[in-house]
C-alpha cells in the first residue's frame, strides 16, 4: 500500500493537547496565587457545567496525581503520606493528593490552588472518604450527589424506573446550586450554564466519533498512550471552547488519517509489520508510562479501544446531548447515565467487551489489575474467562499500578507482554496456514 506524505495536521493532537494542558496548569497556579475560589471534583461525575456556570476554578485530583506519577515523582509524594500513617494498600491517587496539600499545592506542573468546595458522587467507593480529608484539612462544604446505579450488570430500569432515578438526581443538583451560590457568592446564571452545556455538547459529538475512528486499519492512535493525552483534555477543559475546539480539529486530524491509510505505527504502514489489534481494560501503567506502551508496540501492538476511554470520559461516550432548553433536568439525566456508564464499564464490563472485540476486530484483550484501585481491578479474571469462553482471541492478565514504582517490575512485564506476542504470531501462522490448506 502507497501512503501519503503526511500533512502538517498529523500529530497535531498531541502537540496541541501538550500546549493545552501546561497552559490549564498554569491558569490553576495563577489562581493559587490571586486566591481564588476553586473547587475539587472527580472526572467520573464532575458536574463541571454546573462548576463553570459560577466560574470556578475546576481541580481534578485524580489528574494532578497520575501527572506526578508520569512525572516520575509519585513516590515522594507516596512515602510522604505513608509517613503520615496512611496504608500502602491505600489508593494512591489519595496518597499523591494528601502529600500535595502538605505541600501548600507543591506539583510538578504548578500550584494547586487549595478547595473552596468539593463535589462528587459515589461513581468510586473511594470519593467519599477522600472528600472527608479535604473537608477536615480546610473546613470547605462537600456536595455529595447519590447516583443511583444499574442495579446489576448493565441491566436498566424500566422507563418509569430511569424517571424516578432522573428525579431523585435532579433535587440533588438543585441543592447543590444553593450551595453554590453561597460558597461564591453569587447567583446562579441558567443562560451561563447553557452556554457551558452546548460545548459540552460538541465534545461530546466529537469524542465519539473518535472513539469510533479507531474501528479502521490501520488504527490512527493509540487508545492507552493517545487516549489518556486526549482523556486530560476531555475532562480538564470540558465545556470550554478550547476544549470544543480541539476536539473538531482532533476528528480531522483522525479522518485525514483514515483516508491516508496513516496508521499508528510507521512498519505497519510500510508493511513490514501486521498490526496486532487490542483493547486494554484497566488503568495504564503510570509510573513507567512510555516505556509500558512501547513493550506493546515493540511487536506490532495497537490498543484500538480500552475501557479507560469509556468509565474515566465523565460519561462523554454516552450516545446522549444536553438539552438546552430544560437544563437542570438534562444535567440531572445526563449525570445519571454517565456516571452509570463509568460504573458499569468498570464492574460490568463483560458485555461491552465482547461488542467492542466484534467492533475493533481485536487480536487480544489486555487486563491490568493494579495494587492500589479494588475498584477497577475486582473481577478482571472473570471477565477474562468471560471474553475467552465467548470469543476466539488471546487475553493477557499483567498486574503492577498506575502510582507506585516499587511494585512495577519492567523485566517481569516484559516476559509476560512477549510470551503474549508470540502466541498471537503462533496463531496467525496457524491460521494462515488452515486458509491455505482449505484453498487448495
Amino acid at each position: 500500500m502507497t501512503v501519503a506524505t503526511p500533512s502538517p495536521i498529523v500529530g497535531r493532537g498531541a502537540r496541541d493537547g501538550a500546549d493545552l494542558f501546561r497552559d490549564w496548569y498554569g491558569d490553576l497556579t495563577q489562581a493559587s496565587a490571586r486566591g481564588e475560589k476553586a473547587a475539587y471534583a472527580f472526572v467520573m461525575g464532575s458536574m463541571v457545567e454546573l462548576l463553570r456556570s459560577f466560574d470556578m476554578n475546576v481541580v481534578f485530583p485524580e489528574i494532578n496525581s497520575l501527572q506526578t506519577a508520569v512525572r516520575r515523582v509519585s513516590d515522594e509524594y507516596l512515602s510522604e503520606a505513608e509517613d503520615h500513617g496512611f496504608s500502602p494498600d491505600v489508593c494512591g491517587y489519595v496518597k499523591a493528593d494528601y502529600a500535595l496539600q502538605l505541600r501548600g499545592g507543591e506539583h510538578p506542573m504548578g500550584r494547586i490552588p487549595q478547595p473552596s468546595v468539593a463535589v462528587l458522587t459515589n461513581a468510586c467507593n473511594t470519593y467519599l472518604k477522600w472528600g472527608e480529608i479535604w473537608e477536615r484539612m480546610y473546613d470547605v462544604p462537600m456536595i455529595t450527589v447519590d447516583v443511583p446505579g444499574t442495579r446489576g450488570a448493565g441491566m436498566k430500569p424500566s422507563a418509569r424506573g430511569f424517571e424516578r432515578d432522573r428525579l431523585y438526581v435532579e433535587q440533588q443538583l438543585r441543592e447543590a446550586i444553593e450551595v453554590l451560590e453561597e460558597v461564591t457568592g453569587r447567583p446562579f446564571d441558567i443562560d451561563r450554564c447553557r452556554d457551558v452545556m452546548r460545548l459540552t455538547n460538541e465534545m461530546n459529538r466529537d469524542w465519539r466519533r473518535v472513539l469510533e475512528l479507531n474501528r479502521n486499519s490501520p488504527a490512527v492512535y493509540d487508545a492507552m498512550m493517545d487516549g489518556t493525552v486526549y482523556l486530560g483534555v476531555a475532562n480538564a477543559l470540558r465545556g470550554t471552547e478550547q476544549g470544543a475546539a480541539y476536539f473538531k480539529d482532533l476528528v480531522e486530524e483522525l479522518e485525514y488519517k483514515v483516508e491516508a491509510g496513516i496508521g499508528v505505527l510507521p512498519a505497519v504502514d510500510n508493511g513490514s509489520k501486521r498490526e496486532q489489534r487490542l483493547i486494554f481494560v484497566g488503568v495504564p501503567c503510570y509510573p513507567i508510562f512510555r516505556r509500558f506502551s512501547e513493550l506493546f508496540s515493540e511487536w506490532g501492538g495497537v490498543f484500538v479501544s480500552s475501557t479507560y476511554t469509556w468509565f474515566a470520559s465523565g460519561g462523554l461516550d454516552v450516545n446522549f446531548d444536553y438539552d438546552l432548553e430544560r437544563p437542570i433536568e438534562s444535567l440531572a439525566e445526563g449525570l445519571l447515565l454517565g456516571v452509570q456508564r463509568a460504573v458499569d464499564a468498570m464492574l460490568f464490563h463483560d458485555t461491552a467487551l465482547l461488542e467492542a472485540i466484534d467492533e475493533f476486530d481485536a487480536d487480544g484483550v489486555v487486563y491490568h489489575p493494579i495494587k492500589s484501585c479494588r475498584t477497577v481491578s475486582t473481577g478482571l479474571a472473570d471477565s477474562r474467562r468471560q471474553v475467552l469462553d465467548n470469543r476466539d482471541v488471546l487475553c493477557l492478565y499483567i498486574e503492577s499500578d498506575m502510582m507506585d514504582k516499587r511494585v512495577v517490575s519492567e523485566a517481569q512485564l516484559k516476559n509476560r507482554i512477549d510470551a503474549f506476542f508470540e502466541g498471537l504470531d503462533s496463531r496467525a501462522l496457524r491460521r494462515a496456514s488452515a486458509a491455505a490448506g482449505g484453498a487448495s
